[in-house]
């Protein structure tokens, strides 16, 4: 009775005993030494001159990575060494190319064994991967904290900075080409310099400008070729006294010069003045090739006098397609002139092989009839159809700028702004004008009447819009011709030539015998995404609708990608794709296809500065920040002692605890069963059961 009365004694004890849940506790100390991991950024922002060490009696600004050049020696490290290993690793070299990456160090350092804490050593600009927080997140809930070291000055420096250079992807030798160009200024003070624009045979153009302050200033030069050939254009802005940085001062972008044929197409009834002038304008350019089409209503065949005439309208998609202009004079949908197939077409060439189309209306109001067919959705402008015939006057109208007009190339006849103004107000004035009532949604108007308005505003007389691919104008008087009074050709011709290369510009980028490369924008940014179309014809000179066509991209750091452009299935030959661009500078281009065996080379140039840039402020905040989530702590870069003293106080990492619960072991439950057989087996055996 006493052995059982023992067994029942251990039972309850047991049972009491685990109801409080007992533990048996393991502590484990680490036999490696603790770490503090040294970071410090090594990207290109850090040759920023823009430290200052006061402590000093001669003040000098130094560079953010000279002075960091105490915290990487190993030797400043010594003193610690003693208690904790020391990893000293930089990031986001400048060598790399690449933009700061705060991220990836800190989540890398976050997996090195026995951590203790992280030492981040940077200017807290960074610019690519993910969000830096992200990784202090995960060191705070691994208790390691953060103790950043900002450098750099939270001001941006004195600087003047050449932001952009727009220069055209290809020009025409002996014509003008217009540079437009961006300057960023960090003075505080409005100053007037002259800027400079060198090209590569040694030519220089410049033009004196006023750099507004703290901001941006927009301007433009202009640069005639003389020869042909693959020039690069560097534009100089001269340094500044108070200026500390000069190494962004230029910038520089390629341009081919061609000696190039457009080959433009007139259609008109009657031989008017001002087609006379036109046909004349454009066939005495020698960079045009010039076909006319007079209908002349009434006789018995179409042409002319001389070999420019061609007697019918172009007959398949093969001919009409070489053209890179069209004017559309006086005409319309009738007996002996234009048909509804062949509006259609020429929407097509407009919409898909990026040529050009001029509406130039006049007195009989044909063109009302062409709005009716496909063409009317081309137009820039609505007509009034209760006055076919226009508004004429005895005494002359005239033109005036809109603000879009005063900044365009086809209304440049003079070099400045105000000369141009000045041109355009001097011009012999129109005694016709078309119906026009307004300019439809997405034209630009860049010159209106000076005197008529309607419940619109003024009437537009000259206006553009894009239209697929193409553009389009409308010349809404017949009196350019006049401007030749007393100056001969000088307005006239440049007017009209300006007007066939901007049109044919973008349709002339890059071409072959069978294939023609178009991208938009021309001149891309960085990170910009680049729409790609190509027109691929068969051996035939039929359009291809369907085949593989790629464009092979190498961009400046060698880098290749292949873009594969698919068909868009018209009648046309269009081929389309896209590209992001990465990297600034000129990409090389190899357009390919397979169906026909044709290649296409070509190049264009991105416009940007590399991720990483010199003379842009701090971002201390970045850094506090992590210092903040970690509970970590800020020590500025002149004070190394502070650091250490602050790292000699972390205590030593805590030991590894072990513990394992008793009152769930399987062996105590099978323990407790047995007791409890020996227990009910030994009643039963002195007869209490």
């Amino acid at each position: 009775m006493a052995m059982l009365e023992g067994i029942r004694f251990v039972l309850v004890f047991i049972a009491v005993v685990m109801l409080n849940q007992p533990e048996w506790v393991e502590e484990y100390r680490p036999k490696e030494r603790p770490t503090i991991a040294v970071l410090w950024d090594d990207s290109r922002s850090m040759d920023t001159r823009d430290v200052v060490d006061t402590s000093k009696q001669a003040v000098s600004a130094t560079t953010r990575a000279a002075a960091l050049t105490s915290l990487i020696d190993p030797a400043a490290w010594e003193s610690i060494r003693k208690r904790w290993d020391v990893v000293i690793q930089p990031f986001s070299s400048a060598k790399s190319g690449k933009g700061s990456d705060l991220y990836e160090p800190l989540a890398a350092a976050e997996k090195i064994p026995n951590l203790l804490g992280v030492v981040l050593a940077s200017d807290g600009d960074w610019n690519e991967g993910q969000a830096p927080v992200q990784a202090a997140t995960r060191l705070r809930m691994k208790n390691v904290p953060l103790f950043a070291v900002p450098v750099g000055s939270k001001t941006r420096l004195p600087d003047v900075e050449v932001l952009s250079l727009d220069v055209p992807t290809f020009g025409v030798s002996g014509k003008t080409v217009r540079v437009p160009f961006t300057i960023d200024s960090a003075l505080p003070r409005d100053y007037m310099t002259t800027v400079s624009l060198r090209s590569s045979d040694g030519e220089v153009v410049s033009k004196e400008v006023r750099i507004a302050a703290m901001g941006r200033t927009s301007d433009a030069l202009i640069w005639k070729p003389k020869g042909s050939g693959d020039f690069t254009l560097t534009l100089n802005v001269p340094k500044h006294s108070d200026e500390l940085l000069a190494d962004n001062n230029a910038l520089s972008a390629p341009i081919a010069i061609r000696e190039e044929k457009l080959k433009v197409l007139v259609v008109e009834s009657y031989p008017r003045w001002e087609y006379r002038y036109l046909r004349n304008a454009l066939s005495r350019d020698p960079g045009i090739e010039l076909s006319c089409l007079l209908f002349h209503p009434g006789l018995s065949k179409p042409g002319g006098g001389n070999k420019d005439y061609i007697r019918q309208f172009p007959s398949g998609l093969d001919e009409l397609s070489k053209y890179d202009v069209v004017f559309l004079g006086d005409v319309g949908v009738e007996d002996g002139q234009l048909t509804t197939e062949q509006c259609r077409l020429l929407k097509g060439l407009v919409e898909r092989q990026a040529s050009g189309l001029v509406f130039m209306p006049g007195m009989f109001g044909r063109e009302f009839s062409l709005l009716d067919t496909e063409l009317g959705d081309l137009c820039p402008v609505v007509l009034d159809s209760g006055q076919p015939g226009g508004w004429g006057s005895r005494t002359p109208n005239h033109f005036e700028l809109t603000e879009l007009g005063r900044r365009s190339l086809l209304t440049k006849l003079a070099d400045t702004e105000d000369d141009n103004a000045e041109v355009w107000e001097g011009l012999p004035g129109f005694q016709w004008y078309a119906p026009v009532v307004r300019a439809k949604a997405g034209s630009d108007v860049l010159c209106v009447h000076k005197d008529s308005t309607n419940e619109h505003g003024r009437i537009p007389l000259l206006a553009t819009r894009i239209y697929g691919a193409g553009k389009v104008l409308f010349m809404g008087t017949d009196g350019a011709w006049r401007w030749r009074k007393g100056v001969e050709d000088k307005y006239h011709y440049r007017f009209w030539g300006q007007v066939v290369r901007w049109m044919a510009y973008q349709r002339n980028m890059a071409k072959g015998e069978t294939m023609r490369l178009y991208y938009t924008p021309d001149q891309p940014k960085l990170h910009q995404s680049l729409s790609i179309h190509a027109n691929v014809m068969d051996r035939g000179g039929e359009p291809l609708r369907q085949g593989e066509v790629t464009a092979r991209i190498v961009a400046p750091s060698g880098k290749a990608e292949v873009v594969r452009l698919i068909s868009e299935g018209d009648e046309w030959g269009v081929f389309a794709g896209s590209y992001h661009v990465e990297e600034p500078g000129k990409h090389q281009v190899t357009l390919t296809s397979k169906s026909t065996a044709a290649t296409l080379e070509t190049s264009f140039f991105a416009q940007g500065a590399t991720t990483e840039q010199v003379g842009k402020s701090a971002r201390p905040e970045v850094m506090e920040e992590l210092a903040h989530v970690t509970r970590g702590k800020v020590i500025p870069v002149g004070k190394p002692d502070e650091l250490l003293q602050t790292l000699n106080r972390l205590p030593d990492p805590p030991p590894a605890i072990r513990r394992i619960p008793l009152w769930s072991q399987p062996v105590l439950a099978f323990s407790i069963i047995g007791l409890m057989g020996v227990f009910w087996v030994g009643r039963k055996a002195v007869g209490l059961v």
